[in-house]
């Protein structure tokens, strides 16, 4: 059978047959609405909170792969004990584990602790410089999670759901509250460590919001966005030349077919177009202080953890409205990766710039607008997991985060695990309270910050969630 490649399908064939006087006096109508029409609304315009709101802006230091509590913050004498012993079966009944089975053996840790601060709380010596900031942060030790393997409990943390395709959690910020940089996005993305996160593009997705809302992800270097800079021999008066006339086809377009998808090109280009004179001189760490730079550690020579934490406040400074740090290499089961020097070496790669950003933030102003998150998707099990060397698995019902400024008490330790560090026996906090909380400071209600899609209202928190006043000053 031969097959006639350059016949129209029916749909082409409908498309074109209208081409006549008919269209032509329509597309002649819609131009002319369109330059009458009144200027079309930025989707990333500020807008106000549905109450008033403490925090202006979120920070959020995503440790992927799961950080050890029992290593880092939260010392178990009995735990250290009975290591070597079998758990009791009452902990594991019924229980899933990502690799240990019900017999796996308690496991001690051999990092010393110390209490620090006025509000006592319990530090490893792998996070010296954390001591500085105890009293300006509120420390969740009771935190838990639904999910157990890494990709969708990353994308629940962020999205509130396992499954992906919703929206991240920096997406709906920027849905209810827009952003307040003119020349930057609203919603970015700093990554670290040697790969990117399981889970990947989904822990930022816009989902089924408009694209204007997706996380932009910032890349090493001077040239941090793909694409950004103009093509050789095309100046700026051109570029700006050829950006105006391509918005115009596009708002012709759009006011033919009032999509949101050409509303989100539209600003896509004149963010882009603003971006490439903005990028460059906040990527420039040059521009800061000696001094700043040895707070973080940070070396504008190389790409780093210090160097994003130092961006991070760079970009809250100039408005933008949530900034996602991601730092790899957590996940320490036992083998190339354990809780030996590998854990050693992370903890110094992550806890002076931490810190810093904290002091930062403080001594600048900032703090007592910007929400500072610190975690991962979920914890370590008190039970070891042996392979080459030891470690532990995944843990959902015990783990440890802190919160930092914009109305969140300071020096508080909220929650309490049992004796092996198993179970929450106080004060839990579930990752939708931690999400309903964090929208909270910003003004948000957690329950009323929907979005319509295939014939349901969806929000961040699902149907749960509550916010946890305890923690608020």
């Amino acid at each position: 059978m031969i097959v006639d490649r350059q016949a129209n399908t029916r749909r082409e064939f409908l498309n074109s047959a209208g081409v006549g006087v008919g269209t032509m006096a329509l597309a002649s109508l819609l131009e002319r609405d369109a330059m009458a029409a009144p200027a079309r609304k930025d989707p990333l315009a500020p807008r106000k909170p549905h109450f008033p709101a403490k925090a202006k802006a979120v920070i959020f230091l995503f440790m992927a792969g799961g950080p050890s509590n029992l290593e880092l913050f939260d010392p178990k004498p009995e735990l250290n004990k009975l290591s070597g012993q079998k758990v009791p079966e009452a902990f594991t009944k019924g229980k899933r584990f990502a690799f240990i089975k019900g017999d796996a053996k308690l496991l001690g840790t051999v990092r010393k602790f110390g209490r620090y601060g006025q509000c006592g709380m319990d530090l490893s010596e792998l996070l010296p410089h954390h001591r500085d900031i105890v009293d300006d942060v509120c420390w969740l030790r009771g935190m838990k999670t639904d999910v157990f393997n890494h990709g969708p409990a990353k994308v629940f943390l962020s999205t509130g759901s396992p499954q992906f395709g919703r929206p991240g959690m920096g997406a709906w910020v920027t849905y209810g509250l827009g952003s307040e940089a003119d020349n930057l996005p609203g919603y970015v993305v700093l990554q670290s460590g040697p790969r990117g996160p399981r889970g990947g593009a989904a822990i930022w997705s816009n989902g089924f919001l408009p694209s204007t809302y997706q996380g932009v992800p910032f890349l090493k270097g001077e040239n941090p966005i793909l694409d950004l800079a103009s093509p050789p021999g095309v100046d700026r008066k051109k570029q700006g030349d050829f950006i105006e006339a391509v918005g115009d086809l596009n708002k012709l377009r759009n006011a033919a077919v009032h999509d949101p998808e050409i509303e989100t090109r539209i600003a896509s280009y004149e963010m882009a177009f603003r971006m490439q004179a903005a990028a460059p001189e906040l990527m420039n760490l040059k521009s800061e202080t000696k001094e700043t730079l040895a707070l973080y550690g940070a070396d504008p020579a190389k790409s780093s953890f210090a160097n994003n934490c130092l961006l991070a406040r760079r970009l809250v400074e100039r408005g933008t409205r949530f900034v996602h740090l991601i730092h790899t290499d957590w996940d320490h089961h036992g083998g190339s990766i354990d809780l030996g020097k590998t854990l050693d070496n992370i903890c110094k790669e992550v806890d002076q710039p931490c810190a810093a950003l904290v002091k930062d933030l403080k001594r600048s102003g900032l703090l007592d607008s910007t929400l500072v998150i610190w975690g991962g998707e979920f914890g370590r099990t008190p039970m070891g997991e042996t392979r080459e060397t030891i470690g532990r698995d995944h843990h959902i019902d015990n783990y440890t985060m802190w919160m930092a400024g914009a109305g969140v008490k300071r020096g508080h330790l909220h929650g309490k695990s049992d004796e092996i560090g198993y179970n929450v026996v106080e004060n839990q906090v579930h990752v939708h309270d931690l999400q309903a909380t964090i929208l909270h400071q910003l003004g948000l209600d957690h329950t009323k910050l929907t979005y319509r899609f295939q014939g349901r209202d969806y929000r961040l928190t699902d149907v749960h969630g509550n916010v946890v006043k305890e923690i608020l000053a």
